[in-house]
């Protein structure tokens, strides 16, 4: 089996560890360790019965909750297969500039969906040499504001993520709407912005509807913990997403994900444990590397990206073969290469179970 792209492929890791998938305590996808919430479970439970008919193809229940959140009209919302088909979508239009600018290092499926119509892909990349004296947020705004001043022709677009994956960064909101006014689309991946709390203040939700060429993409299936469900949603200007819609397939969600999305984005306690669960974890976890001589980057995910100067791949094979435990290579990261690995942060146990891990394994590589 081939190295994987993405996280969270538990038979490669399984196959290299001897054991059976179960057995991998796993850090390479960054899904939150407190989930699914029991409304979900209780709400696919008891809606077993749905199999049997095609689900609402407009999914006017779960707008109208999506509606009731965030108090834009139904119609700026669009439920989709997971976040990555409304990305798809998304970088279809972008296609029809005449290129786009991505922050780089990105994630991969950026470049998958983008190539997949033949968009010209403009590399916008962090200095990551100055990591050392910015943060990754700053690192990011000053990457922009190289963007806003070098832009010269309005037919283009620009796709970002918030925060970003895999350096944690946060976006500058007021540099983004700047940005906004020379983009003829800018699209913000925010599929990691409800571990960010007060994230309403960091979102860009509150700005979509000033800005018809502004398109975001939200996922719940890393904060619920609901990857194998497959939910996410676009907010955008109307015509754009009853494009979308005309063009796709007629029954993308399917009825189990709709009423476990409703619930979840009313379980107001679950959502109050992970926020509460989550600042304090990292910064242990992140304590806890920089005393075993790595260099976390700070972040505002569930995440973090790790700079080392051991070899990766190296490095995850002995975690995998002694201790079942699986880290994120970042070689599917051009500008990372084999010198960073990303982690999720998931409970205190589990994060300790992880550092005694590394303490085990890192001096195996130096020797």
């Amino acid at each position: 089996m081939s190295r994987p792209l993405h996280g969270g492929n538990l038979q490669w890791a399984a196959d290299i560890a001897g054991c059976s998938p179960n057995s991998i305590l796993d850090f390479s996808a960054s899904i939150n360790p407190l989930g699914p919430p029991k409304s979900a479970i209780a709400a696919i439970q008891s809606h077993l019965e749905t199999l049997t008919t095609y689900p609402d193809p407009s999914y006017q229940s779960l707008c109208q909750v999506l509606s009731d959140i965030y108090q834009l009209p139904i119609d700026w919302f669009l439920p989709g297969n997971g976040s990555a088909e409304l990305l798809t979508w998304a970088c279809r239009d972008l296609a029809q500039y005449e290129w786009t600018g991505v922050l780089t290092p990105a994630f991969a499926d950026y470049q998958r969906a983008l190539s997949a119509f033949q968009a010209q892909i403009h590399p916008l990349p962090l200095n990551l040499s100055q990591l050392q004296d910015l943060s990754p947020s700053e690192l990011i705004e000053k990457t922009l504001h190289s963007t806003s001043q070098s832009v010269e022709s309005a037919q283009s677009g620009l796709l970002l993520n918030h925060p970003h994956n895999p350096t944690g960064g946060l976006l500058n909101l007021n540099q983004v709407e700047q940005l906004l006014e020379q983009f003829s689309l800018v699209v913000v991946d925010e599929a990691f912005i409800d571990f960010v709390p007060s994230n309403a203040q960091f979102s860009l939700i509150s700005r979509v509807q000033d800005f018809p060429n502004l398109i975001i993409l939200r996922s719940l299936t890393k904060f619920y913990s609901l990857p194998g469900l497959r939910l996410g949603y676009a907010i955008g200007h109307p015509e754009r997403l009853q494009h979308w819609q005309r063009c796709r397939d007629p029954w993308s969600v399917n009825s189990l994900a709709v009423v476990a999305g409703i619930e979840v984005l009313r379980d107001y306690a679950f959502q109050a444990q992970t926020l509460s669960w989550l600042p304090s974890a990292r910064s242990e976890l992140q304590q806890g590397l920089v005393d075993l001589g790595v260099y976390p980057l700070q972040s505002a995910a569930n995440f973090l990206l790790v700079a080392t100067h051991y070899s990766v791949p190296a490095l995850q094979t002995l975690l995998l073969t002694r201790h079942r435990i699986l880290i994120r290579d970042c070689l599917s990261f051009p500008e990372l290469g084999a010198q960073y690995f990303r982690i999720a942060v998931r409970t205190q146990a589990e994060n300790e179970r992880l550092l005694a891990a590394l303490a085990d394994c890192l001096p195996r590589l130096s020797a």
